[in-house]
């Protein structure tokens, strides 16, 4: 895998793009193995938490290689085949994963890497990376899921100013509008997302998998169907082993040795 790097250690899979001398951009090969990576992981019992970054310290995701598109004429529907079932697919993926997922900016993120890294559930950002929805800069619309996210995540108007600009934010405005969890210098970055994907990996995997799912579904539902939801769920984890060992760890004053059952 020339072009991304997988490792798991410590129930932690890290996703790594790595293609520094193209932006770490990505091809269309790519995104689609990168997919399929992100689904195996969900269902693989030896990772508890995923992390997205970027090699080395320039960019985390500068979208798509734009020679993927170099002397192709399409029709509208082709082109937009191509983002369906190619980017979008890696945007459910990582959606649909109820394992949480880090994004690690350690560069600078812009349009279709921004959406990237906003379809993650929490994001750690190098204090010298900037980020950018540039698609108004070059005449075309968010294609990735941006326009989805970034209004979810920062709220609509600041989300309208970064769409409708193209303009850059820096660390700095990122961490206020909350846009990213946390920041952290460049050469401390992958420890910072180390320890935040550890402070989360230490905890019941099925507890960890049902609390996630519980967020996303109450984010998009109503009050008393998000209690209904929230009760069952409740219901079943209370009834596991490893809901059995934190109780028994916490009488014992011993660290929980968890299963996943």
């Amino acid at each position: 895998m020339a072009d991304h790097e997988w490792r798991v250690d410590d129930y932690i899979g890290t996703l790594t793009l790595d293609r520094p001398d193209r932006g770490n951009s990505f091809t269309f090969a790519m995104v689609d193995a990168m997919t399929e990576l992100i689904r195996q992981a969900g269902a693989d019992n030896g990772v508890r938490v995923i992390v997205i970054t970027g090699r080395g310290d320039r960019s985390f995701c500068s979208g798509m290689d734009t020679r993927e598109f170099a002397g192709l004429e399409l029709t509208p529907l082709q082109r937009k085949q191509q983002l369906h079932e190619h980017v979008h697919e890696l945007i459910r993926a990582i959606d649909s994963c109820d394992k949480p997922i880090i994004a690690a900016i350690n560069g600078n993120a812009q349009g279709a890497g921004l959406d990237l890294a906003l379809a993650c559930d929490m994001r750690v950002m190098s204090r010298s990376a900037r980020v950018s929805e540039v698609y108004v800069s070059i005449g075309l619309t968010s294609g990735a899921g941006g326009a989805y996210f970034l209004p979810r995540i920062v709220g609509r108007g600041k989300a309208m100013e970064m769409l409708l600009t193209g303009a850059a934010v820096d660390a700095a405005e990122a961490e206020k509008i909350g846009l990213v969890n946390s920041l952290a210098d460049s050469a401390d970055l992958p420890v910072a997302a180390r320890a935040l994907a550890s402070s989360i990996a230490r905890h019941a995997p099925n507890t960890v998998r049902v609390m996630k799912r519980s967020i996303d579904q109450a984010s998009r539902s109503d009050l008393d169907t998000a209690l209904d939801l929230l009760s069952s769920h409740y219901a079943v984890l209370v009834t596991t082993d490893d809901a059995a060992e934190a109780i028994a760890a916490m009488q014992d004053k011993r660290t929980p040795n968890y299963t996943g059952n």
